[in-house]
């Protein structure tokens, strides 16, 4: 609140000399963090429909062609989430842990949850009235809405990200990117879309978001304005803006990677690591924090800043994580927050994919850190290529 006899503004209006908060409209106090107050200076926070909606109509003020709703997606993605939330706070009750005997197209063991979130998530999906197509990790092949349904956009995701920490009770989470189609939607806008509409790089993202399932249900969304993060209230079912311009650091002091496969690393990668762990005049060395889910060490990267990386190596000369379902995504996010996202030879928005599973190796997090990953690629060469 300012001091007494400060400037207020109320509808373009200035009244001096009262003890007023710096702006009113409709009762309620804006804060420089994007939310407001209310009159007795309790929180009154914008839900994420509302942020999503007042973005839109900006952009079709400035171009009154732009096909499909992308606030219905958000809504289908969002209600997605709540419900995969849900899931995952009554798995030991629901009996939702554990694995099933399929492999999905990764070769990995599926768990019961990832059935749950996969299932969930394309359903919301191809109900929405928006959706061309979706790729997502546990299918092998795309997923096409109902004819009559088929819309502008397509998404990709992760629809459980850190499964195999399911059963230990670990924050698991969801990844999705969002790209307008490339083919012709037609004059009826239901034409159907094919594969070269899901293999686009993450340069052409819309927007990429994250759900983080834990001690509580956080929604983190980037679009071409930044990166907001939302919470869920469990009491009236919304997400609410509590995290409102997320921006990284342009230096942190956390590192997050694997360290149990350090005698599979390349040799920038080992170099890189010791220089962190280096004590000099000017910094203390960096702490280690690795929780194994990617979702859950990207949001810490994203809230104190740093690197995270999950580099190629002697096992997996491609990388590990898939391009089009986690590193695409959270790369966007990350580089609209104003940090960065590599392969340690080139940004991740210039990798551009080849297949629906494609895997990449990444250094993702603080603009510095990942500056000076690269660095270490530049002085000495890898044997890996780092995607393929």
């Amino acid at each position: 609140r300012p001091e007494a006899g400060g400037e207020d503004v109320r509808d373009g209006q200035t009244m001096q000399g009262q003890t007023t908060p710096t702006c009113i409209r409709q009762g309620s106090f804006y804060r420089d963090d994007g939310g407001t107050l209310s009159g007795d200076g309790r929180p009154n926070l914008s839900t994420l429909n509302s942020v999503v909606l007042e973005e839109e109509l900006a952009a079709k003020r400035k171009d009154a062609n732009r096909k499909g709703n992308f606030t219905l997606l958000i809504v289908a993605i969002s209600g997605a989430c709540k419900a995969i939330a849900h899931g995952v706070n009554r798995a030991y009750m629901d009996n939702l842990f554990g694995a099933t005997t399929n492999i999905n197209s990764s070769g990995e063991v599926v768990k019961k949850l990832d059935i749950l979130s996969n299932d969930t998530l394309v359903k919301f999906l191809c109900e929405s009235g928006e959706l061309c197509l979706a790729a997502s990790e546990e299918e092998e092949d795309l997923v096409a809405p109902a004819a009559y349904l088929t819309g502008e956009f397509v998404v990709t995701f992760d629809p459980l990200d850190g499964s195999s920490n399911i059963d230990a009770g670990v924050n698991v989470g969801t990844i999705f990117g969002i790209y307008r189609r490339i083919s012709d939607s037609g004059p009826s806008g239901r034409n159907p879309g094919n594969v070269k509409d899901v293999l686009q790089p993450s340069r052409n993202l819309v927007a990429a978001g994250y759900a983080l399932y834990g001690a509580s249900t956080i929604l983190v969304l980037g679009t071409q304005n930044g990166v907001n993060g939302y919470t869920l209230d469990v009491g009236c079912g919304e997400f609410m803006l509590t995290h409102p311009h997320m921006k990284l650091p342009e230096r942190g002091m956390i590192y997050s990677i694997n360290e149990g496969n350090r005698c599979n690393w390349d040799t920038p990668t080992v170099n890189y690591v010791e220089s962190l762990k280096e004590v000099s005049e000017t910094r203390n060395p960096y702490s280690l924090r690795y929780i194994g889910t990617m979702v859950g060490d990207v949001h810490r990267t994203m809230c104190y800043g740093g690197i995270f990386m999950y580099p190629a190596d002697k096992r997996a000369q491609g990388g590990k994580l898939r391009l089009l379902y986690e590193c695409g995504p959270l790369g966007f996010i990350c580089e609209k927050a104003g940090g960065r996202a590599s392969t340690g030879k080139i940004d991740i928005k210039d990798v551009v994919p080849e297949r629906l599973h494609q895997r990449c190796s990444i250094y993702l997090g603080s603009k510095m850190d990942v500056d000076d990953a690269e660095l270490h690629y530049r002085l000495t060469a890898s044997p890996y290529q780092g995607w393929g």
